[in-house]
């Protein structure tokens, strides 16, 4: 298993460049961008960081076929893959920060989301293989124009999914070259993979390198109180913790998980007031989400850390994709130095 980083989406284009260098350095694999709608151009944002470097692959996620049809998916993901030399992933979904901004609901139909984010993947695919593509005749989304890449001359970008659910694992491992998970704690990642490898089984093409990664939040500090501040402000965004699912068991009893439910709105509100105090909340439930759903605390709490990522080892992850937040050069640091060494290096 590597270790891939993802940066926090408000930096600027220079400090990503900054980071991806020093992550090249390391010998980290990839560096994710995240495409979010209050930050800059996750696309436009790589420029730099493509131009300042030559091994690392660098990757956008996650971007939905709802707010960018797969077309300019396609040539956005192309042309960052030209200018890097090959060295570009997209992550297609099938929401994200953006269709919440603009207001655009996710489409109820489970069976319609799937189809969106299939015939995504396909068209992107086909559009940045260099053939010709006649048309595209989806159900959700069409081309109806010839058009041929000619103008690329880099190896195809990398087309993942970012799928959790078991239905958009299985067409992950049925379609794209690999595919992002969100926040699956170490427990459950048996469960996740049996719904991936099924797909895979009924992929028609073989995947040569098949990849699956895990986002995993890092806030492990050398000040420990540092580290669970920015824990508790960003708990709200753990997939344990999010709505409708709202999983948490059995880190929590069903009498606190519902007491979490009913005061989900202080967790949010911890990190919009960038407080960290999650009003309501006793502390003991507090911190035992953040230690089933995030790594958290100082330079002593790695090694245990390290026994944790094992497992997702063990379960089959190609890579788990690490999430920097506060102080992002000293985060990267911290696991280049104490993380890294334990696994694969790019």
């Amino acid at each position: 298993m590597q270790i891939d980083i993802i940066l926090e989406p408000d930096l600027s284009p220079a400090q990503v460049a900054e980071l991806a260098v020093a992550a090249e350095n390391y010998g980290f694999r990839t560096l994710w961008h995240s495409n979010y709608h209050q930050n800059p151009d996750a696309f436009v944002a790589l420029v730099p960081a493509a131009l300042a470097t030559k091994k690392i692959r660098l990757g956008i996620l996650a971007v939905s076929p709802y707010e960018m049809h797969p077309l300019k998916i396609a040539n956005a993901t192309q042309t960052l893959n030209e200018i890097s030399n090959g060295r570009t992933i997209v992550a297609i979904g099938g929401g994200g920060s953006v269709m919440g901004a603009i207001g655009m609901k996710l489409d109820p139909k489970a069976n319609r989301m799937l189809q969106s984010v299939r015939e995504a993947v396909d068209i992107v695919s086909s559009v940045t293989s260099g053939k010709l593509v006649m048309n595209y005749p989806g159900e959700v989304f069409k081309l109806s124009r010839p058009l041929k890449n000619g103008w690329a001359k880099a190896a195809r970008p990398g087309i993942f999914t970012c799928a959790t659910g078991p239905k958009m694992l299985q067409l992950a491992g049925e379609i794209a070259d690999g595919t992002q998970m969100s926040d699956v704690t170490p427990e459950k990642i048996d469960h996740h993979m049996e719904a991936l490898r099924a797909g895979l089984a009924a992929r028609k093409t073989p995947a040569a390198d098949f990849r699956i990664g895990n986002f995993w939040a890092w806030h492990i500090k050398a000040d420990r109180d540092k580290s669970m501040y920015e824990a508790r402000r960003e708990l709200v965004f753990r997939g344990e913790l999010l709505p409708p699912k709202y999983d948490m068991l059995p880190y929590v009893t069903p009498e606190e998980r519902q007491l979490v439910i009913d005061k989900w709105q202080n967790f949010a509100k911890a990190f919009w007031t960038r407080s960290g105090k999650i009003e309501d909340v006793p502390e003991s439930i507090v911190t035992r989400l953040i230690a089933a759903c995030s790594s958290a605390g100082d330079l002593g709490d790695i090694d245990l850390q390290i026994e944790r990522f094992r497992v997702f080892e063990k379960a089959g992850l190609t890579e788990l994709s690490i999430r920097l937040f506060d102080e992002p050069m000293a985060g990267l640091k911290i696991v280049a130095e104490h993380v890294l060494p334990k696994f694969e290096r790019a």
